[in-house]
């Protein structure tokens, strides 16, 4: 196996089971037998982001490695995605996780309206294990002025991937599909909750 970061020593096994992520049905993708993704509380106001896609990891798309770094447009190649809210609250982050190790973070005022770019006080830590049947993605995000985290809320979140082949076909998973073209940003799609006092 290789690591994007090999001096960061993350990939500890985790005792939560993965949830399983599906394919959108207009956009098929065969040669993944899985995509499980899981999400918990690391630390205080710092989220453990894991990704495990299963299958022909060869005909996967996978960005080089390059230096950690906001980078836009990472949807439109291999990626890994996660949107989270507070309950009851329109707003949202969206965090995208590439296997190149950038990533992206953006704020929305409520269904994709009025996007920005936080700033935030301590980026994302992504790192990736790749191998012939397996590529594992985690990022460490910490919260800290990103969003405020009043005791007794709720955390909802939608986790996803996108997956482009060596053709440049592009397919799209998700916990849950609300409506019929693929859409991440669609609030039903918040389906994974976590406690602010769990964390």
């Amino acid at each position: 196996m290789t690591s994007t970061n090999p001096e960061v020593l993350l990939f500890m096994p985790l005792s939560s089971p993965g949830l399983r992520l599906q394919a959108h049905p207009a956009t098929p993708c065969p040669w993944i037998d899985s995509i499980t993704a899981r999400a918990h509380w690391l630390r205080a106001g710092v989220l453990l982001f894991d990704y495990i896609f299963s299958g022909d990891i060869a005909r996967l798309c996978v960005p080089p490695p390059q230096p950690a770094c906001h980078t836009d447009r990472l949807w439109q190649h291999t990626c890994c995605e996660a949107f989270l809210a507070l309950d009851g609250d329109d707003a949202y982050h969206e965090f995208n996780f590439a296997p190149s190790a950038a990533w992206a973070v953006y704020r929305f005022s409520a269904y994709r309206r009025d996007m920005s770019v936080p700033l935030i006080c301590q980026p994302p830590l992504v790192t990736v294990h790749v191998d012939t049947e397996q590529l594992e993605l985690r990022a460490v995000v910490d919260l800290d002025g990103l969003i405020e985290l009043p005791a007794g809320a709720e955390l909802r979140l939608a986790l996803s991937a996108v997956i482009e082949d060596q053709h440049g076909n592009r397919a799209y998973w998700a916990l849950r599909h609300p409506v019929s073209a693929p859409d991440f940003h669609h609030a039903d799609g918040f389906v994974l909750r976590l406690p602010v006092d769990k964390c």
